[in-house]
């Protein structure tokens, strides 16, 4: 799962290109023509050059996908192509979908959003302290990063690591390799970027409805929104491992036993496309300007787009710099990815790559995009 610093990235990323862009420029490494495709010859060539070895793309333009293409290939080495069905791991994108499904359970009157969570948890319990005796945990502060939750990201499990279960990640009992998820500073005071309290999410969902946590996001968010190709098994079924692009570390190998495995679904267990995401985030944008039911009340999407602590809303980074837009970056072991979409224009982008190495290529990719497109900051 992504560090902090993913998400800054992407937002660092995106400011500097929307600044000074106008349409119908360039880059100096890439030529882009909005409404197009990235060029095929001169993007891959970026890409040997940063040991990217795949590449997906999709650009949204005024709240609709405008192209969508893949780029390279799924292992290093071999033939097979990267295509706009080609699943990747979204690493902590797996948040703000984690946040939606939560927000639908608060819709239907089965979670509440400053209700103590422990309340609602049965299986297992945000251990009381000092910290948690000032302020209440609530759904509302772990999904702004504001519940005061230790444990920031999970290094995942590699070929032939035993899986922990969810109360020993929780509890940070081997086989887990993280620490204990506690809360070691007051919640509601400051924003600080917990996995872990997406972790906590994950079994209240689980134990407020009885189920497992793949099933239960696929009705609540996966199928209404036609995420078709998306799903937060861990590990990946054996059907889908075919469609999968393998991880590649910074030296551009793959990584052995193809990816990790991260139990920690909620924080980072989605296995998805950018048209998938793409489909999320237009769904997201709609719902807040009342276009659309689908997913989310107009009342509960922009309570997940208002800032809480350190511009981060519900789910997603909300920088109060530049255009009003939600973003968030993800960077899991072998794999960089991000998306961000203007909640004014509707103008965005999803990338996902299979490279540790991929954020520089990122970056460059998305101030060609803005420029051609015109992007700007007012």
């Amino acid at each position: 799962m992504m560090r902090v610093a993913r998400w800054i990235f992407w937002g660092v990323a995106l400011l500097m290109c929307l600044i000074g862009c106008s349409r119908g420029g360039e880059t100096a490494e890439l030529r882009i023509t909005a409404g197009e495709p990235v060029p095929e010859q001169a993007l891959e060539s970026r890409m040997r050059q940063h040991a990217v070895p795949g590449m997906s793309i999709v650009v949204i333009h005024s709240g609709a996908i405008d192209w969508a293409k893949g780029y390279g290939v799924r292992k290093a080495g071999e033939g097979a192509a990267v295509d706009r069905d080609t699943l990747f791991q979204a690493a902590s994108i797996s948040k703000p979908v984690t946040a939606a499904g939560a927000l639908r359970l608060v819709e239907s009157g089965v979670l509440q959003l400053d209700q103590d969570v422990n309340e609602a948890l049965r299986s297992w319990k945000v251990p009381e302290n000092d910290w948690t005796g000032k302020s209440p945990v609530t759904l509302r502060r772990l999904l702004s990063h504001s519940a005061g939750m230790t444990v920031h990201g999970f290094p995942g499990y590699g070929e032939g690591a035993a899986l922990p279960t969810l109360i020993e990640i929780l509890n940070g009992e081997g086989p887990a390799n993280t620490n204990p998820i506690r809360v070691d500073i007051e919640p509601g005071r400051q924003f600080r970027y917990s996995g872990g309290g997406y972790t906590v999410v994950q079994q209240l969902m689980m134990d407020v409805t009885g189920r497992e946590f793949p099933g239960l996001m696929s009705d609540l968010v996966l199928e209404p929104v036609g995420m078709k190709h998306s799903t937060f098994e861990q590990p990946l079924p054996e059907a889908r491992r075919s469609r999968a692009a393998v991880a590649h570390g910074e030296s551009g190998k793959p990584l052995t036993g193809s990816w990790h495995t991260y139990p920690e679904k909620a924080a980072a267990g989605l296995w998805t496309t950018p048209s998938d995401l793409a489909k999320f985030a237009i769904e997201i944008r709609r719902s807040y300007h009342g276009l659309s039911e689908r997913l989310l009340s107009q009342r509960l999407a922009r309570t997940m787009l208002t800032p809480e602590l350190g511009d981060y809303g519900l789910g997603f980074a909300l920088p109060s710099a530049g255009v009003f837009r939600f973003q968030h970056g993800g960077g899991n072991a072998g794999y960089r990815c991000g998306l961000v979409l203007s909640v004014e224009s509707g103008d965005g982008v999803v990338i996902m790559t299979n490279s540790d190495s991929a954020e520089p290529l990122m970056s460059e990719v998305i101030s060609a995009i803005a420029t051609a497109y015109g992007w700007r900051m007012k």
